[in-house]
């Protein structure tokens, strides 16, 4: 697919957002990567359906091949089909593990691009929010999946939904995140699990990050292997042009004082703000950014503000 002429940074191509949602819509719940047990999803739904909203399930959510929810074409087919019922207006992702990468050869961008809806999911789900952007400019959303919707994790849902059936432009505090170094930056968001970014790098499906504001998060990896994955970035020139990072949660990774040691190995010598500390990723809190939507960076006022609407 060719990208447009604007030179913007991330897809290259124009943005597209997707319609809002509003009261009484369908959401659809697809699992295009690990397997996700039927008992998992029962208080998610019902949450989700006490917000006001219509739940389908699709045919193959909880299928199981290995490792994976299904082969790669039962997979393949509930999220084309998601995206072709109209009735659909939102797409979420039960859960991670492994299986998005899979499908990143053998998905139908046309109907994406014809049929904008809002995706929203992280951690394996990344590799789809990053090649959507990149094929077809939608505007994606780096937020909680499914299964993890219960009583305790509400919290992450409400302001979620808010932004995704108001449109109203978002400021998010960075009270509780540090500036390892301070500045201002703006560009377009992008980034996810750390580990998917450097899988995707190398790959039609990796976004430009030039001028971008790159947000990572990661889980269940030794700092040794961290390390490699940042020291690969930087190898491929991937850290060179941004205009911000920001660090979100590393859960199981290590101590956190390690861990901002190891970020400021990498990026002491940049002239762009870094902040560590974000509540993104697999800790109890975990806010949603929206993929490719312009955000403006402030360690100033401890900000990170998102000054359009997510949604149309």
């Amino acid at each position: 697919m060719p990208a447009s002429s604007t030179g913007r940074p991330g897809s290259g191509l124009l943005p597209i957002k997707p319609p809002r949602l509003g009261p009484g819509d369908q959401i659809g719940i697809i699992s295009p990567a690990g397997p996700v047990e039927r008992v998992e999803l029962e208080t998610p739904i019902e949450i989700l359906e006490s917000y006001g909203y219509g739940v389908q399930v699709a045919p193959h959510v909880y299928e199981r091949h290995k490792y994976l929810a299904g082969d790669d074409e039962v997979r393949l087919k509930d999220l084309h089909a998601m995206f072709r019922a109209p009735e659909i207006k939102a797409i979420f992702c039960t859960r991670g593990g492994y299986g998005c990468l899979r499908l990143l050869d053998k998905i139908h961008y046309k109907l994406i691009k014809e049929n904008p809806k809002i995706f929203l999911g992280y951690s394996d789900i990344t590799a789809l929010l990053a090649a959507f952007h990149v094929r077809t400019g939608l505007i994606t959303f780096h937020g909680p999946l499914v299964r993890e919707l219960g009583v305790k994790k509400k919290t992450n849902w409400d302001g979620l939904l808010e932004s995704l059936s108001t449109g109203v432009p978002q400021q998010m505090s960075l009270k509780g995140t540090a500036a390892l170094i301070p500045g201002k930056a703006s560009g377009p968001l992008m980034g996810g699990n750390m580990s998917l970014v450097c899988h995707l790098v190398g790959t039609p499906y990796m976004p430009s990050l030039e001028g971008c504001i790159l947000f990572l998060e990661e889980t269940g990896e030794a700092p040794y292997r961290l390390d490699r994955m940042l020291t690969h970035l930087r190898l491929s020139g991937q850290l060179d042009r941004l205009s911000g990072l920001i660090a979100g949660q590393f859960e199981k990774c290590g101590q956190n004082p390690a861990i901002d040691e190891l970020l400021m190995d990498m990026f002491s010598h940049v002239h762009y703000p870094v902040v560590t500390g974000f509540p993104i990723g697999h800790g109890s809190k975990n806010m949603t950014l929206p993929v490719g939507l312009t955000a403006e960076l402030d360690t100033d006022r401890m900000t990170l503000s998102i000054p359009e609407p997510w949604v149309r």
